[in-house]
């Protein structure tokens, strides 16, 4: 029954990962291609590790499985909003129907 939860998991993390990849190709900016990447792989690879931290148990393989959750969990956010705020310091463009640009309208003086 726990692999059948693993395997569940496992499969909605590359499912999760398939749409992340098509987000990079079919958004118009980076900002928008960085909020959907980020989003879909970072659920994706969490569930891919949960399905393997299920199926292997606790042992070594499986306290690794669940530290890269909490690496992933922790780092692909912060590094996407990092880049995002250096595109937009450097100037790259909003696509062009884009409603709002909230980083902008807070910090009008940089």
């Amino acid at each position: 029954m726990i692999e059948i939860a693993g395997i569940i998991f496992i499969t909605v993390g590359l499912l999760f990962d398939l749409l992340g990849c098509i987000g990079l190709v079919r958004m118009p900016d980076v900002y928008n291609r960085l909020q959907a990447s980020t989003k879909c792989v970072t659920f994706g690879t969490c569930s891919i590790m949960f399905g393997t931290f299920l199926m292997v148990g606790f042992n070594a393989t499986g306290m690794k499985a669940l530290l890269c959750i909490i690496f992933v969990a922790l780092t692909a956010p912060v590094s996407a909003h990092a880049l995002s705020r250096a595109a937009h310091k450097s100037g790259i463009k909003l696509w062009d129907k884009s409603v709002v640009d909230q980083y902008r309208e807070d910090c009008p003086a940089e």
